[in-house]
């Protein structure tokens, strides 16, 4: 790869610095994304300046030391260590001298500060470097200028500058006189053989606050004069709120007031009906204590009661209704390539399949909480949410705010898995807070999180493929889905252009349920449906089930079709490398094995699943996982990302299971929710491949296939095929008979 000299995605504008810093340093900050704002003003002078006034940049002091400011949502994917990481290997600063601090929202100056579809560092990947490769040079510049040479003749290594004669300066040394000089109007990127910090393992900046228990999280803020709050909501989907008492619950130790709230987020709907969609429009009773514990033990005495406003779904009623859907012929035609229905009528062999998931749940560690302070002057808000902006607009919509008296500050989230993208949880507090006038925080507990959630939807696909001379001919995918299920990828992932006759086909059943993104939305449960296809459909056409998915590979190199979102040159490589590193194949007896790969949120990976016999039942005891997500930046987080999501993909697929009926969820906590355990966990083996491509998502890929993976393991080594999850709910299928294990 040769040097990068980049220009034309970033102004100079864009870039920011401070001059006569009182007390001196530099200050810079640089648009994130490509999207760059010239509006943006650097402030006057440093003691009017704290981290608040920007979410991302670079600050350096005249001692040397170096504050990089994290600008997106730190969910535990690991943004918050890996994007300062990319800024600092240009800027050519040790690492040990770097301070990372949380960036809060700022609209003004940047762009994207979402946590969602693994996309932080594939969106920041340029800018991020031309942030500390501009501030490198600004230095290299400002020295360069002291000595009386040529900029060419100095470079920059850990915070030190070096001129041809061998004189030193430090940044610290430099930085005031970087601070008058003019931004360059081009800078060199370092070549991807001369990262110094980029692919080495570092530890999470927060770890030591988070192992001794240190205020990180939406549910360690405190501000002064802090009230608590705890929301009666509705039981059951699709029932509104007639009448309250609340005289007892006003009479109990640290109530505050007791409240009716909904009335401002029934008047989103109109604004965002996109929003309103995701939440219950019905009013609700906030209760206002002194304490969390005095709130939600006085909510518990509100006396309310609840009609009925639309249909109330059962779990049942709407397994029957998306049979229906894949039975009848109104969908939404998504792709097609060729003729399917001719193709099929010439086939020799046909094989049609029905895969069904259930209603799931996030479950974040963290439940849902969010501070919110309404004053003449200002909007603050403070908490875990994945899409600060979104919510920062809603609730100035919401309040008849100007979006300038908005100010939103991130905290560390314990878990996102798309539940935080919402945010019901930040309109509910900011709508409190205006109407009590005091700062408050909604904190729910784990049965309000599990019971008035944003679900992934229930789905069923059903595939149908058609061999004709021992060639795959056809392919018709058809889902049917509660509400929707963001499909509009799902047409243009393998295997889209691999076959002649292809067409995708999408229906939903509207619910008053509400449905949302779950970690790797579109693709968690399709990835085990379609693998899962692939090697029956290998056996019907006996085939090696590894070669047929090679060989429809072979049939996208060189398209010209742009709407294919995968590379089969690193689909197949991905292939290849975990054949080797799976010993596919090549397992002593009593080990049987699953394989499986996929592409999504940018990212190509491969999965083989080990599974062993154990009383009678599989045992998944080992994954090896194949991932080509570009350059890793902190393998150590990234194997974190990879491992996690696997067993998160192998947990839900084993247990995940979440009913309702008559519109109201069946389990409020763990006790009736399987999550997978400790010890049901197996080993992940984690391969990254090296390549120079820039980097793509992580936190979601890893989890889609391994679904897939430990249900063809399964059915080679209890001979039974499944089609629906949670595998566990199907223990017949999870068998071997007795002789057949002796035999």
């Amino acid at each position: 790869m040769s040097t990068n000299i980049t220009s034309s995605k970033f102004s100079r504008r864009a870039f920011m610095r401070t001059s006569s810093l009182a007390g001196g340093g530099l200050l810079i900050g640089f648009n994130l994304f490509q999207a760059c704002k010239p509006k943006a003003a650097p402030p006057i002078d440093l003691a009017e300046l704290n981290y608040n006034d920007f979410n991302a940049f670079i600050k350096i002091a005249d001692n040397g030391a170096v504050t990089i400011f994290s600008p997106n949502p730190e969910i535990g994917q690991g943004v918050k260590t890996s994007m300062p990481m990319i800024i600092a290997e240009e800027l050519d600063v040790s690492w040990d001298k770097v301070n990372v601090v949380q960036g809060i929202l700022d609209n003004e100056n940047y762009t994207r500060q979402v946590a969602g579809g693994s996309q932080s560092i594939r969106f920041g990947w340029e800018a991020l470097r031309q942030t500390g490769a501009t501030a490198k040079q600004m230095l290299i510049n400002a020295a360069a200028a002291r000595w009386g040479v040529d900029a060419s003749e100095c470079t920059a290594s850990e915070g030190v500058i070096t001129n041809s004669k061998g004189e030193t300066l430090g940044y610290g040394d430099v930085v005031n006189d970087a601070a008058a000089l003019e931004v360059p109007e081009e800078v060199a990127l370092k070549e991807v053989k001369d990262f110094k910090l980029i692919g080495t393992d570092v530890g999470n900046v927060d770890i030591d606050k988070i192992v001794t228990g240190e205020p990180l999280f939406g549910l360690d803020y405190k501000a002064d004069g802090m009230v608590y709050a705890a929301v009666v909501r509705p039981t059951t989907f699709g029932k509104k709120l007639v009448s309250y008492d609340d005289a007892a619950a006003k009479a109990m130790p640290g109530v505050i007031d007791v409240v009716k709230i909904g009335a401002k987020v029934r008047s989103l709907l109109e604004k965002d009906p996109g929003f309103s969609s995701k939440i219950s429009t019905s009013d609700k009773v906030a209760v206002i204590a002194k304490t969390t514990w005095q709130a939600m033990k006085a909510k518990e005495a509100i006396k309310a009661e609840w009609e009925d406003d639309g249909t109330i779904d059962s779990t049942e009623e709407m397994d029957k209704a998306l049979t229906g859907l894949l039975d009848g012929n109104r969908f939404e035609n998504l792709r097609k390539d060729g003729n399917v229905s001719r193709a099929f009528a010439q086939a020799d062999k046909v094989l049609e399949r029905t895969y069904e998931s259930p209603f799931l749940p996030h479950n974040c560690m963290e439940p849902m909480n969010f501070y919110a302070n309404v004053t003449p002057e200002k909007v603050h808000l403070v908490g875990p949410i994945q899409t600060p902006a979104w919510k920062a607009g809603l609730v100035a919509a919401m309040l008849e705010r100007d979006p300038s008296e908005i100010h939103l500050e991130m905290t560390r989230q314990g878990g996102g898995f798309g539940r935080r993208l919402f945010g019901d949880f930040v309109i509910e507090a900011a709508e409190i807070a205006d109407a009590i006038k005091k700062p408050v925080k909604v904190v729910y507990s784990r049965e309000d999180d599990m019971m008035d959630g944003i679900y992934r939807p229930a789905i069923k696909y059903r595939i149908k493929a058609g061999v004709k001379d021992g060639k795959v001919t056809a392919y018709h995918l058809k889902e049917a889905a509660i509400n929707d299920n963001m499909y509009d990828l799902i047409p243009n992932f393998f295997p889209a252009g691999a076959i002649e006759n292809y067409q995708v086909d999408v229906a939903k059943y509207q619910s008053k349920i509400t449905t949302g993104a779950w970690r790797a939305p579109y693709t968690n449960f399709l990835a085990f449906a379609e693998q899962s296809f692939f090697d029956e459909l290998a056996e019907m056409m006996e085939v090696d089930r590894v070669q047929l998915r090679l060989d429809l590979l072979q049939k996208v190199k060189g398209t010209e079709d742009e709407r294919i979102q995968y590379s089969p040159e690193r689909m197949e490589e991905v292939i290849k490398v975990a054949v080797e590193k799976s010993g596919w194949g090549t397992k002593p007896e009593g080990v049987y094995q699953g394989f499986v790969n996929y592409y999504c949120h940018n990212s190509h990976v491969a999965e083989v699943a080990d599974v062993e016999i154990e009383d009678g039942s599989p045992v998944v005891k080992k994954i090896t996982c194949v991932v080509d997500c570009g350059i890793v930046v902190n393998p150590l987080g990234a194997k974190n990302q990879a491992e996690g999501g696997v067993i998160d993909g192998i947990g839900h697929s084993m247990y995940g299971d979440y009913a309702f009926k008559d519109g109201t969820p069946m389990a409020a906590n763990f006790d009736k929710y399987r999550l997978i355990r400790m010890k049901e966990a197996p080993v992940v083996e984690v391969h990254f491949l090296k390549n120079e491509y820039s980097p793509t998502g992580l936190g979601e890929p890893t989890l889609p296939p391994a679904g897939g993976a430990i249900a063809n393991a399964f059915k080679a080594a209890t001979g039974k095929r499944l089609y629906n999850q949670p595998f566990s709910k199907y223990p017949e299928l999870l068998t071997v008979p007795e002789k057949e294990i002796i035999g």
